[in-house]
């Protein structure tokens, strides 16, 4: 069990994904004040920052510079699909507009 007054340290992995990609590659991973620095790099670029610790986890194991394994390309194309919902959700021509 963990003591009350600790918390986890923070962990943070970047992706990146083009046109030319097969799949999503780790770019910067880390812990603590990388991982802070990761996440607040990103803010300041307004890039969504998605909080999974679970994807998390599995990311980290990802050696930089790498294509993510196969088995977790449905977790990251869920979240792929939930960062383009945000970008696209005010624009007129959105498919997730009510109209």
């Amino acid at each position: 069990m963990k003591p009350p007054n600790l918390t986890p340290q923070q962990v943070a992995v970047a992706l990146t994904y083009g046109k030319n990609q097969s799949a999503p590659k780790v770019i910067a991973k880390g812990r603590g004040l990388i991982a802070q620095a990761i996440i607040e790099r990103a803010k300041q670029h307004g890039v969504f920052v998605h909080e999974s610790e679970d994807l998390v986890g599995l990311l980290m194991k990802v050696e930089l510079d790498q294509e993510i394994p196969a088995q977790l390309y449905l977790a990251v194309a869920e979240l792929l699909a939930w960062l383009y919902r945000l970008e696209h959700a005010n624009s007129p021509t959105s498919p997730f507009i009510n109209k």
